[in-house]
Order: C-alpha cells, then sequence, then structure tokens
C-alpha cells in the first residue's frame, strides 16, 4: 500500500523520510493525551483479500488514547461548545453512550476539569463501564427494557438511556455533549478522520462503507470523501433484521454489533447526506469476520468493525470488484472480552 503525506490535513506533518507522522507524534511531546486524539493509521487488509480482485484500506480507529473513533467527537464536540459559549469552565457533562464516547469524553473531561457522568444501557459490555470509572467518570447504569438481552442493545433500550440523561443534564445543569445531534460529531470527521484517510490511500478510494449508529462517522467521511472525489460510492451498514435505514421492517431488533443499529428510522447527522447503498450483516457473519481479523491480520477490533469489514468484503465480490473500498476499525476488541465475540475457552464453539 502508498504511504503517502498528509499535506495540508490538520495536525499532521511530513518529515525528511517521507512517511506520514502525527504533529504531536514521535517527534514532539504533547501537551496532552487529548492533543494526540486522531492521526490513526491506515493499513492494507491484504490477507482477508487473498485472491479476491481489489482490496480493503482499514483505518485503526482503536488506535486512539481511549481505543475507539469517538475520541474524536469527544473533543471536537466540547471544543465546539466552548467556542459558542454553551460550556463553561468546570461544568459538568453529561452524555449516554453505548461506552466509547463516554470513554472519549472522560478522557478529554479528566484533561479540561470537567465532571462527567456517563448514561448507559445496562446491555453494554461491562469493560466499557469500568474503564470510564477508571478514568474518573460517574456510569450511570440504566436497566434494560423489558424483553431485552444482555449484549444486544436495541432502540427501546436507548431511548430509556436518553430519558435518564435528559433529567441529569436538568438536575445537574449539565451540558449535554448530545452525539445524536451536535454538529462536532460530524465535523471531527468531516475535519479529520475522512481527509487523512483520503490522504493515506493516496486518493485511491472507489467506495466507503461504515455501521451506523448516530451517523456523525458517516455522514462527516462521506462529506469528506465526495468533496474530493464525487464519485465515490458510500454504504450505510445495518444489522440484519434491523435495516431501517434501508426502509425495511424490524424483524429482530436485537442483535450483538455493540455501538449501532438502534432501528431508529430517522437520524439527524444523516439528513442532507447522500447515501449510494445499503448492506446488511448478520451476527455470526460480523464476530467471525472480527475473529478473521485478529488471527490473520493481527488486528484486534471489535464486532462493528467486524461487521464493517464483511461488509466490504461482499462489495469486493460484486459491485466493487477490482477497487479500493476504505473502513474505519471504531474500537478495540478489548472492549469485548467479557462477550461471546472472544471465546475463553478452546472448546467453545466457533461461528
Amino acid at each position: 500500500m502508498q504511504v503517502s503525506r498528509l499535506d495540508g490535513v490538520p495536525g499532521f506533518s511530513g518529515d525528511h523520510d517521507g512517511l506520514v507522522h502525527d504533529g504531536w507524534g514521535r517527534e514532539r511531546v504533547a501537551p496532552s493525551v487529548v492533543d494526540v486524539i486522531g492521526g490513526t493509521p491506515a493499513v492494507e487488509l491484504a490477507r482477508l483479500t487473498r485472491g479476491m480482485p481489489g482490496r480493503i484500506v482499514a483505518k485503526l480507529e482503536y488506535l486512539n488514547p481511549g481505543f475507539s473513533k469517538k475520541d474524536r467527537i469527544a473533543r471536537e464536540i466540547l471544543d465546539e461548545a466552548v467556542a459558542s459559549g454553551e460550556l463553561a469552565s468546570g461544568q459538568p457533562v453529561v452524555e449516554l453512550t453505548s461506552g466509547n464516547t463516554g470513554t472519549g469524553l472522560a478522557i478529554v473531561c479528566a484533561v479540561r476539569g470537567h465532571p462527567f457522568v456517563a448514561v448507559m444501557s445496562e446491555g453494554n459490555s461491562r469493560e466499557r463501564a469500568r474503564m470510564m470509572r477508571a478514568l474518573g467518570a460517574e456510569v450511570v447504569l440504566v436497566p434494560q427494557a423489558g424483553g431485552s438481552r444482555t449484549g444486544q442493545v436495541s432502540g427501546e433500550d436507548l431511548a430509556l438511556v436518553a430519558e435518564r440523561a435528559r433529567q441529569l443534564t436538568r438536575e445537574r445543569g449539565a451540558f449535554r455533549a448530545d452525539q445524536f445531534t451536535r454538529l462536532g460529531a460530524r465535523l471531527a470527521h468531516e475535519r479529520h478522520t475522512g481527509p487523512e484517510l483520503w490522504a493515506q490511500a493516496g486518493g485511491q478510494i472507489d467506495s466507503f462503507c461504515e455501521f451506523v449508529g448516530s451517523g456523525g462517522t458517516y455522514a462527516g467521511i462521506t462529506v469528506a470523501l465526495k468533496a474530493r472525489r464525487p464519485a465515490i460510492a458510500c454504504y450505510v451498514v445495518e444489522p440484519e433484521g434491523s435495516a431501517v435505514l434501508a426502509g425495511r421492517a424490524v424483524v429482530d431488533p436485537h442483535h450483538r454489533i455493540q455501538g449501532g443499529g438502534y432501528a431508529m428510522p430517522e437520524l439527524a447527522m444523516l439528513e442532507g447526506v447522500p447515501i449510494d447503498g445499503f448492506l446488511s450483516v448478520g451476527d455470526l457473519e460480523a464476530m467471525d469476520v472480527a475473529r478473521r481479523l485478529a488471527r490473520e491480520e493481527g488486528v484486534f477490533a471489535g464486532f462493528s468493525s467486524g461487521a464493517v469489514v464483511a461488509a466490504a468484503l461482499a462489495l469486493l465480490r460484486g459491485p466493487h470488484a477490482g477497487g479500493t473500498v476504505a473502513v474505519v476499525l471504531a474500537d478495540s476488541g478489548l472492549k469485548y472480552l467479557s462477550t461471546d465475540l472472544w471465546p475463553d475457552d478452546d472448546a467453545a464453539p466457533q461461528v
């Protein structure tokens, strides 16, 4: 894979060896961990695509300080709020989270002196809650809706979390870092992730696919890529049985792919953003590909990373054979060690 300079991309600088370097990377000591968010590497998944026409370029967002892409939006949302006067010095911050945005906010709030309250469904993996607490956050766990299963957070579960977050925001006089509506959740990827990915791939991207939660990552990267090459085809990835954005009926809102697929037919982040197609991925396929990523590529990522790579493989087998498909690997497999994604017994069934 060609390694490109990121000339003109904020936060980056090239040096004499011609490689990509983060502006606060190996060459300098950063003022804080917040300053090293972003600038993640991109790799070609050449072993998973062996014998297939085309390639997959994957941006390793789990190498952010909080082990996920959501560190980017945490910083961007708070930066925007400070600039607009919505967030005062020392004011509490509240947000609903499946764990990744909460971890990013816990990091930024710890450095900048804001008390942070993370509101999360009991259905999410316990590693996430433990990590946020370790970072100084207060974690409020919300019981799941009737009929829900641990590890399978539905839109109904999320609605309960949202109501508790609104209540705590009022009670604490807090700033609500609403990742579903705050423009910073999209701008972080439009300003940074998308341009980084474009530069790292040397502009050689034919399609992009993304598993959608709030829609911020999809929207930001799509806008950034299409500004540079309008012909790039951008696809929304959803769980099988819950592909409402594709206009399908909800067959089963309970799935294992944490961090998205909430069966929400309208997402503010996607308004006015082009969608060239829809793909759906089942739990077992996402888990199988996530495990293959670890075994064959040495990439230890989570459920949704398995889903987007499974979708990318489908694109290479179909309409984008011979092209380059770009994906973002959202978070680390370390956040799912207590789940059935990573069996702890050699005799455990494989998918």
